[in-house]
């Protein structure tokens, strides 16, 4: 008896069902210890970052407190408390605590008057290439003012010259670092043009603007007009 053109179509399509079926029975008994084993390795690998995320978490508010209770000593002029967990922090996985850690460190040392133990330990936070650029900019600045009287002007300028110009965000200091250099090395053009500069510069703090422009008119440089601003803030 002939398969009328609905009854064909319900063939066929239990036939396509059937092999589908088949096929699917195939591919897990070949291939289904494999694919569990990477599901399973999967969720573990995904369990264990969240994991880790919470611990970093949890590590991160330790940290916190820890660096507050070492400011916290400080202000008690404890500073025996204050160095102990300072020296820990420094050791911290997180960046920011850790950086904050060793910067304070290098402040009790400059409040000692240990200039070169505090030039130290700021170089190894301008040598660190884990942190990011600003703090390692800022540590190479601290450096440098500690060891300033003992450098070479050269060097400042070496030093602090791509630091040294308008834009940056420490423009102001390292500006003024480099531009004494100049005048020790009897550079007053490039002395005056640059006090000129911070002294024009609105980003710079007054008192650095202002100290400029004295400066700048010093060098024979007309940097009164380009700070009038600071004179009226």
């Amino acid at each position: 008896m002939a398969l009328t053109p609905q009854s064909s179509q319900a063939f066929l399509s239990e036939v396509d069902d059937e092999l589908r079926r088949e096929r699917l029975t195939k591919f897990w008994t070949r291939w289904g210890l494999v694919v569990g084993a990477a599901l399973l390795i999967g969720l573990a690998a995904f369990g264990g970052y969240l994991y880790w995320q919470h611990r970093q978490h949890q590590q991160a508010a330790t940290d916190g407190e820890q660096l507050q209770a070492a400011y916290d000593a400080l202000t008690d002029n404890d500073t025996k408390t204050a160095e102990a967990k300072l020296k820990t922090l420094a050791g911290a996985d997180v960046d920011a605590y850790r950086t904050l850690a060793r910067f304070t460190q290098a402040d009790i040392l400059l409040q000692r008057n240990d200039q070169k133990g505090a030039a130290a330990l700021f170089a190894g936070i301008a040598g660190d290439t884990s942190l990011a650029q600003p703090f390692r900019d800022l540590a190479l600045i601290r450096q440098t003012m500690a060891e300033y009287d003992s450098l070479k002007p050269d060097v400042v300028v070496a030093r602090l010259g791509q630091l040294a110009v308008p834009g940056n965000a420490w423009f102001g200091s390292a500006g003024e670092m480099v531009a004494i250099a100049y005048l020790r090395q009897n550079k007053r053009a490039e002395a005056g043009r640059l006090f000129g500069q911070i002294a024009s510069d609105k980003d710079v703090p007054d008192t650095l603007r202002q100290r400029a422009v004295q400066m700048a008119g010093v060098l024979g440089v007309d940097a009164v007009g380009q700070s009038e601003d600071t004179k009226t803030q």
